[in-house]
């Protein structure tokens, strides 16, 4: 019996034959399977990630299948997203410092938020662009940093 791989929804499952799929045009389509009829509609068609978004009987799925050479890049290690590793956090603009999120010592991710600057009387969440642990705070609430100023040093 021929196996295929595919991903519903980031669940990897072992798929073999029996489903028979009938197009009714371009966009819409029903799956008969051990019996049972299911009506479906294709919401996206991404071919160059071989993704799909599929509503089967009113529920949404992520359709994908794996291939050899999605296999290979995951061996290689080349499906792992890269994440910058953060040194420092510098004012993107001149302002005031309202309150900062984080302590020494405090690891913090990607979206994390650092600290909170007014600046032209918005006030601004600055977050990670990265992952680091922080080690040295150079500034306090209420304080006026300038544009390009060291605020946070990160190990």
């Amino acid at each position: 019996m021929n196996h295929v791989k595919w991903n519903f929804d980031g669940q990897e499952t072992i798929a073999s034959e029996g489903a028979v799929v009938k197009w009714d045009d371009d966009t819409f389509f029903s799956i008969t399977y051990n019996g049972n009829t299911f009506f479906g509609e294709v919401l996206e068609e991404n071919t160059e990630n071989n993704l799909l978004r599929l509503k089967i009987n009113h529920r949404e799925f992520s359709v994908s299948k794996k291939g050899p050479l999605d296999e290979l890049i995951s061996s290689l290690g080349m499906d792992v997203p890269k994440v910058k590793k953060l040194k420092e956090l510098q004012a993107p603009m001149p302002g005031r410092i309202v309150s900062i999120a984080v302590s020494v010592g405090q690891e913090v991710n990607v979206g994390d938020e650092i600290l909170s600057l007014e600046a032209m009387k918005m006030e601004n969440v600055l977050k990670a662009e990265g992952t680091g642990v922080v080690k040295e705070i150079f500034a306090k609430p209420e304080q006026v940093v300038e544009k390009g100023q060291v605020i946070i040093e990160f190990e």
